[in-house]
């Protein structure tokens, strides 16, 4: 306990957590509600393209990869944005940005313009980009002790948005009939000025570089090549590309392929999204007792029990079942990894590293969600399941190398 008091009387520490706890509060709250956008834009993008199309439906989930590479552009640019304006404004100016990608998308739909409505997911991906820092922020302005509860708490306001994104994607569909879906994204415009408003609320400590500076600035290059840095962004990367690469594709498999309701799509989706944010309530405190590399050892194999499920048949339990255990094993080994690379780097070496992180990780997303709608297209839905394999295999023993080399250092 630090003896050190602050003004009213508690310790430094504990006014720390205290600010850090209503920060990720806020955090937590903006994030449940924009993050209604990417299940919406995932239950229905790759359906709209496919209506959209010709008699060539490869492109079917483009506007879904126009989604991941504004993702990849956020991410940079909110680094960028964040060391000059400060990370509340950036938030605010997310948030405004999804309000009009969803109006644009809206638009697409009324003229049944397909690139304009790819466009259009592009700027939500955008917002959605910045977004991601909201995890990092929250880790950035708390204890040490505190960072991975925090990182689970944001995770865990994905639940909502599961729900909310799911429930307008159904609710709204045939708001604005004969257009379907355009409703989905008309609905969608207040909620993100909600989400803005709720930003305007924070309180961001700005990252003092003079306070935390390193005795010796380490090159980006040297952070990371480091193993403990390339095994988290690996197996982050990973398991966030395949989890995308089936989410995207399984609205197709189910709707297209084997004849359900878009409705039955949706709800795949909804339940997939609440299986990926759920777990965040105790993951944290998992990650306490038993380690990073464990839990992220956990999320891979529960991704291999996924392509059992997958594999086993095309029932509707299949498809829901795959799905769960999808979002399941992603929250397990996705905040494992962001734990594992949040803490291969120092504080003034934040922006940097998150920055070079999350652009390879959103590119090779983007890359994943357009090679969904190829591979489903030329392959099928079985093709696509046997990806998930070799990609957490590698990561499996890449892994546990890692918590060899954390043991050997723990005894020595």
């Amino acid at each position: 306990m630090l003896n050190n008091a602050d003004p009213a009387g508690g310790t430094a520490l504990e006014a720390q957590l205290r600010i850090a706890k209503r920060n990720v509060l806020i955090l937590t709250m903006a994030q449940a509600i924009l993050g209604a956008a990417p299940p919406i834009s995932f239950a229905v993008g790759g359906l709209v393209g496919y209506q959209m199309l010709g008699s060539d439906k490869s492109l079917a989930t483009a506007p879904l990869t126009g989604f991941n590479i504004g993702v990849a552009f956020g991410a940079m640019l909110i680094a960028f944005m964040a060391q000059r304006v400060g990370r509340r404004a950036s938030f605010m100016l997310g948030a405004a940005l999804a309000a009009v990608g969803s109006a644009l998308a809206a638009i697409a739909l009324f003229r049944q313009d397909f690139w304009m409505f790819a466009a259009a997911l592009l700027v939500i991906g955008v917002s959605s980009g910045f977004s991601q820092k909201i995890r990092f922020a929250a880790a950035d302005a708390s204890p040490s002790f505190f960072k991975a509860r925090a990182i689970s708490w944001i995770l865990a306001g994905g639940i909502v948005s599961a729900v909310l994104g799911s429930q307008i994607a159904i609710w709204a569909k045939d708001l604005l009939s004969p257009v379907t879906f355009a409703g989905c994204f008309v609905a969608l415009v207040p909620i993100c000025l909600v989400a803005l408003a709720i930003f305007s609320r924070l309180d961001l400590p700005p990252v003092d570089s003079r306070k935390h500076a390193s005795t010796t600035r380490r090159p980006l290059r040297d952070i990371i090549l480091t193993q403990r840095f390339l095994t988290g962004m690996f197996c982050g990367i990973s398991t966030y590309a395949l989890m995308t690469f089936m989410m995207t594709g399984a609205p197709l498999a189910m709707v297209i392929g084997c004849g359900f309701s878009s409705d039955m799509a949706t709800l795949g989706i909804q339940w997939h999204v609440l299986a990926m944010y759920a777990p965040s309530f105790f993951t944290g405190m998992l990650i306490a007792r038993i380690g990073t590399e464990r839990i992220v050892a956990i999320g891979l194999v529960i991704l291999m029990a996924c392509a059992v499920v997958a594999h086993a048949g095309i029932a509707l339990w299949n498809f829901w079942g795959a799905l769960i255990l999808l979002g399941v094993g992603w929250n397990f080994a996705f905040i494992g990894a962001t734990s594992i690379v949040a803490s291969s780097y120092a504080p003034d070496e934040a922006d940097r590293v998150q920055g070079f992180h999350d652009i390879v990780l959103f590119g090779s997303v983007a890359v994943a969600s357009f090679s969904s709608g190829k591979v489903f297209n030329a392959f099928g839905w079985d093709a696509m399941n046997l990806i998930i394999w070799p990609i957490t295999g590698v990561c499996l023993v890449l892994v546990l190398l890692l918590l060899r080399t954390s043991s050997r250092k723990v005894r020595a």
